[in-house]
């Protein structure tokens, strides 16, 4: 009787559904993935359109991941007819007719079926944008685990996609959430409990020692760290506080870090309003770096996951100034590692004064939140999600 080769090399796929070049969505895949070839793991990254000029996609390049496009350049009169078959699915869905099918990825369908994965790890950006490519999982007997980065209480799946997104859902090996709050509400939006669910972190990218509080001769500086896209992060709330005579009048200097498609529209905003003590920085690589120069974190949320943003300023020892959205409220304490609102300018307005007239004690919360997360936060997420990884190939 011959025995199993179990020298064979394992195939894992990791479908993303981001459109941007990299996203904090994709930074848990993308760091457990040096942990799976450890384990011997073929590594296929698949992605509507890979960037790769982007020095997160040359790393993995240099590993020996394969990067696959889902979406590769096409001549102008494929895109033309993509675009009418695009618009037509739409209407089909609006009238709920048959005949279009949201779930339809031929692409990934025809790689998927070349090169049979043992596993496939799709990412999302909120809790349903990638269940087609899961759902063509299912239709391929392959396995499949689910990543839900994120769930809006305003952005419910539409009507006429829900029967297959839950199939999919409940089909998945695993169904991965950043908070409980994603979890709960994602059960409620579909109407099902998920036994297969499981809540995780996203890998840091600080030490997760406090760092010395900054001088405040100079005043009280704030760091907005997030993509400037306000229907999620909602740095216009933020706007219209720091609008008010009594924040224009403080020694306190926001600044706003990251990129996105509404920079353009804030900036315009905060001239409109004759803002000056805010500031546009641009994307920041070196996290560590940037909290030696200030004071404390803000973020007006809308929606959330778990803020990875947040979750390195309190490591980094900063006191938060955040909404209750997502599972902000999971881990913040209420007057002794930050301060919560609702994401509108009065309930935030009262979170910032609240901060404000506690500002004398930032340094003291900030020691307190850094133990906080040392205390909740895995060491190296990424590391325990190859781990589940390779325990769910090798059941």
């Amino acid at each position: 009787m011959k025995t199993k080769d179990t020298s064979v090399t394992k195939k894992i796929a990791v479908v993303t559904s981001c459109l941007d070049d990299w996203g904090g969505s994709e930074e848990l895949w993308g760091k457990s993935i040096p942990h799976l070839l450890k384990k011997n793991f073929h590594v296929t990254v698949y992605k509507p359109k890979i960037n790769r000029n982007h020095r997160e996609y040359i790393s993995l390049a240099e590993k020996g991941v394969e990067l696959v496009d889902l979406l590769p350049e096409v001549s102008l009169t494929t895109r033309v007819t993509n675009k009418s078959k695009d618009i037509l699915q739409r209407g089909y869905q609006k009238l709920n007719l048959p005949g279009f099918s949201q779930h339809n990825d031929e692409p990934l369908t025809v790689h998927l079926k070349t090169c049979t994965p043992d596993l496939v790890i799709i990412s999302q950006g909120i809790n349903f944008d990638g269940l087609n490519f899961g759902y063509e999982c299912a239709q391929l007997n392959i396995p499949y685990v689910i990543i839900c980065q994120k769930a809006v209480d305003f952005y419910w799946p539409a009507p006429a996609n829900r029967s297959f997104m839950i199939t999919t859902l409940q089909q998945a090996k695993k169904c991965y959430f950043v908070s409980h709050h994603n979890h709960r509400l994602t059960e409620e939006q579909f109407g099902i409990r998920l036994p297969n669910a499981q809540v995780i972190f996203n890998p840091v990218k600080v030490s997760g020692k406090a760092i010395s509080f900054p001088s405040i001769n100079n005043g009280y500086k704030l760091a907005c760290i997030g993509r400037l896209f306000l229907l999620d992060k909602g740095q216009d709330i933020l706007m219209r506080i720091l609008s008010e005579k009594k924040w224009k009048e403080r020694p306190i200097t926001i600044s706003f870090v990251g990129t996105g498609p509404d920079e353009a529209g804030l900036r315009e905003m905060a001239s409109l309003l004759k803002i000056s003590n805010v500031e546009f920085t641009g994307q920041v690589n070196d996290i560590e770096n940037l909290w030696q120069h200030y004071h404390a974190f803000i973020l007006p949320s809308r929606s959330e996951g778990l803020p990875l943003s947040m979750i390195e300023a309190m490591a980094a020892g900063r006191p938060v100034i955040v909404t209750k959205a997502g599972g902000n409220a999971e881990i913040v304490e209420e007057g002794i590692t930050g301060f919560m609102g609702q994401a509108n300018e009065e309930s935030f307005g009262e979170a910032m004064e609240n901060a404000w007239n506690k500002k004398d004690e930032w340094e003291t919360m900030g020691k307190t939140a850094s133990l906080k997360i040392a205390a909740s936060i895995p060491t190296s997420p990424e590391k325990e999600f190859a781990n589940y990884i390779n325990e769910l190939i090798h059941e």
